[in-house]
């Protein structure tokens, strides 16, 4: 039977290695750094951009992290040891162009060279995300991105609930939740995030209490408050996105506006009995709510869902995918709904989809943001006159 050191050399044997300094170099040339380190031990730090995949997972893992067989790596560990059985592994699953770091990590930061705090999951999180990590739009470095990453949802209602929920789900770290109203028996027919318990208590409070409940990791916001223009940008400022879940014109206009203010993203949805529409609100680079709808109608022009109706699935659908469009706009990835609106139609089972242009005649843009003056929610933000837009 072989001893571990013939077993070492076996493998040494079979790789090429490279020390810290040359791996700096292959670095440059676009190598990547394939640290199969355990988890617990990343907390020593890591190198920046490095994949991150233990040795023992590496057969189940590697694929889908690093799809290209031909991509050059740059397998490291603490010392040298284990990157060279998986440097072995590596060439055995067909990657041809392989290197171990002798050395390791340590050596690495012994001397001087470039090195991160460790943004890691612990292993709970590894076991809770896993479904992500395997993603390789998504992986670590993007699941860490969601749990770095701040959404406002704006209404705990209909399309608030299950934007939330899945917003939670998904590992998004801060998530703001406004509303005013308490919790009705007539909402539970579609309002998800709150229950029979809830009924009379703040839905601020049970949106609270339901998210926490579904993921620890995520620290739930509450704003008990109407939105008006005094207080929109200093609750939307410090957000990533703003998920608008309204179910009136006015403050609809409110958001808009606020967004333009400050460039920051609304992902937009609204219900109508059997009818449900999508889009995204990106005012640095593509249409928004008033390049559609320039003016409010006027008040009791339009029916709300309390007069209307409304199917109680259908919010679940819209607001589902409001967390979907959210999510790859933290991500950057795939191709999202600006300047796109999806309209679904429950009763015959159908999207369609059309195009959204930026209307010449709206001044109410990202270009002239320091000239929108915010009103209260009965009557329309606009731009004020006596001042010049800027160029």
């Amino acid at each position: 039977m072989s001893t571990f050191q013939e077993l070492l050399a076996q493998a040494k044997s079979m790789i090429e290695e490279t020390d810290p300094l040359g791996a700096e170099a292959l670095i440059s040339q676009g190598w990547v750094i394939l640290d199969v380190r355990e988890v617990e031990e990343y907390d020593l730090g890591i190198i920046a951009e490095s994949i991150l995949i233990p040795q023992g997972k590496i057969e189940e893992s590697i694929e889908e992290r690093i799809p290209n067989h031909d991509q050059p790596i740059i397998a490291m560990c603490a010392g040298g040891v284990r990157s060279a059985f998986a440097a072995v592994t590596l060439n055995e699953l067909g990657y041809t162009n392989v290197v171990s770091m002798d050395g390791g990590f340590n050596l690495w930061k012994q001397q001087g060279r470039s090195w991160a705090s460790s943004q890691a999951l612990d292993p709970n999180q590894q076991q809770r995300y896993e479904r992500h990590l395997a993603l390789p739009e998504i992986g670590e470095k993007g699941q860490q991105k969601l749990l770095d990453s701040r959404v406002v949802v704006i209404g705990a209602g209909g399309l608030g609930s299950p934007a939330a929920l899945y917003l939670a789900a998904a590992g998004v770290g801060t998530i703001g939740v406004v509303d005013m109203d308490i919790v009705e028996e007539s909402n539970l027919q579609r309002q998800i995030l709150h229950s029979t318990e809830t009924v009379g208590k703040n839905k601020v409070d049970s949106a609270e209490k339901t998210l926490s409940a579904l993921n620890p990791d995520v620290n739930v916001i509450t704003h008990n408050t109407y939105l008006n223009k005094d207080n929109v940008i200093e609750i939307i400022k410090n957000y990533d996105v703003i998920v608008d879940g309204t179910d009136n014109f006015q403050t609809r206009y409110l958001i808009n506006d606020a967004s333009v203010k400050t460039g920051i993203p609304v992902v937009h949805g609204s219900i109508f009995q059997y009818e449900g529409q999508i889009t995204v609100f990106d005012p640095k680079n593509g249409p928004t709510y008033r390049d559609i709808f320039p003016e409010p109608p006027q008040n009791g022009a339009a029916p709300n869902c309390t007069e209307a109706g409304v199917l109680g699935v259908l919010p679940g659908i819209v607001g589902t995918i409001q967390a979907l469009e959210t999510i790859k706009l933290i991500l950057e990835i795939g191709k999202g709904l600006s300047g796109r609106l999806v309209v679904f139609d429950a009763l015959e089972m159908s999207f369609h989809e059309y195009k959204i242009d930026q209307d010449p005649n709206n001044q109410v843009t990202w270009e002239n943001r320091d000239q929108i003056q915010l009103e209260g929610n009965e009557e329309t933000c606009q731009i004020n006159p006596s001042e010049p837009p800027e160029t």
